[in-house]
């Protein structure tokens, strides 16, 4: 496959969470692409050293139109929503929550974690579902060997192995870790585009170098991509993908809607606390104030034409 097709996206740094932000790395969303399948926000961070940096204390906040995927490479964080789910964050394990009409969460690393590692992954749901009743999903996939790699599918199906938790449309999350000098080739859906996001190592995607915290993008048509790690030591990746997601979406601080009007009503009914976000229990600090809003209409966003 030609490696020239593969595009090479860039993270800029960027901070999460309020007053005590920390640091992210983000990749999607971006000018040159909003999607990868209906993956639409992809935030790397550590390895942060949470006595240096506090680590992280995301205080109450609202999501609408979507799900979050968290997964971590090291360390632990609790979560607690208004479904009044209390659940822990461990690397390895899959923690998926659906906001569609409104759900509210907070994230706080553990008091026992010293290095905090990992990602924290976006998915838009299509139209019919934007406004799906919250839920919440963990789910611990077991590791397999392909080659020389060691794989972990939380979502999707890849290399014969399939993750029950559902979406809502089809996608596919793994993480990849490759040994040292070692090139494996994957099966995968040629209707799927596919983002590797590559967390350590010299890694190339169909022949495409990549460094540490850029997102290699590969369009649809291929039936299978093949990942090498060209360093002397293991390289950690995580491999995305599902058929492009054809709709436009507004996407301004936690919402995604349609239209600037949906995020104009979604911000006012977080800032009256209304029922629609719901209340989190168990964390002490205050809830995080929405900003204002832009002096200008919210333009839907999308992918440009495929080539």
């Amino acid at each position: 496959m030609d490696h020239t097709e593969i595009e090479v996206l860039t993270a800029r740094d960027v901070p999460l969470g309020g007053p005590r932000a920390m640091t992210v790395r983000r990749t999607l969303p971006q000018r040159a692409r909003t999607f990868v399948g209906a993956w639409c926000f992809v935030d790397h961070y550590g390895p942060d050293r949470v006595a240096e940096t506090g680590g992280m204390d995301v205080a109450a906040h609202p999501h609408t139109g979507l799900q979050t995927v968290s997964w971590l490479f090291s360390g632990e964080i609790e979560h607690r929503d208004s479904l009044g789910t209390h659940a822990f964050v461990r690397p390895g394990e899959i923690n998926l929550m659906t906001g569609g009409h409104g759900i509210s969460h907070t994230e706080v690393s553990t008091p026992d974690t010293t290095v905090l590692h990992g990602v924290q992954l976006w998915v838009a749901l299509p139209d019919a579902h934007r406004h799906a009743p919250r839920d919440f999903q963990h789910h611990a996939p077991g590791a397999i060997r392909v080659d020389g790699a060691e794989l972990r599918v939380f979502l999707g199906t890849l290399a014969g192995a399939t993750s029950p938790v559902r979406t809502f449309t089809p996608l596919l999350g793994a993480e990849v870790l490759i040994d040292a000098g070692a090139a494996v080739t994957l099966d995968v859906d040629p209707e799927f585009e596919h983002g590797l996001l590559v967390d350590e190592g010299d890694v190339r995607l169909d022949g495409a170098p990549l460094r540490p915290a850029e997102l290699g993008y590969a369009p649809p048509g291929r039936g299978t991509i093949t990942l090498t790690n060209a360093s002397d030591r293991p390289a950690r990746t995580v491999l995305l993908g599902g058929p492009p997601f054809g709709e436009e979406i507004v996407m301004w601080w936690n919402f995604i809607g349609r239209s600037h009007q949906d995020i104009v009503e979604a911000r006012d009914d977080w800032e009256r606390a209304s029922d629609r976000f719901g209340a989190v229990d168990g964390h002490p600090g205050e809830r995080l104030p929405a900003p204002a809003l832009p002096n200008a209409v919210i333009k839907p966003r999308k992918n440009p034409a495929p080539r």
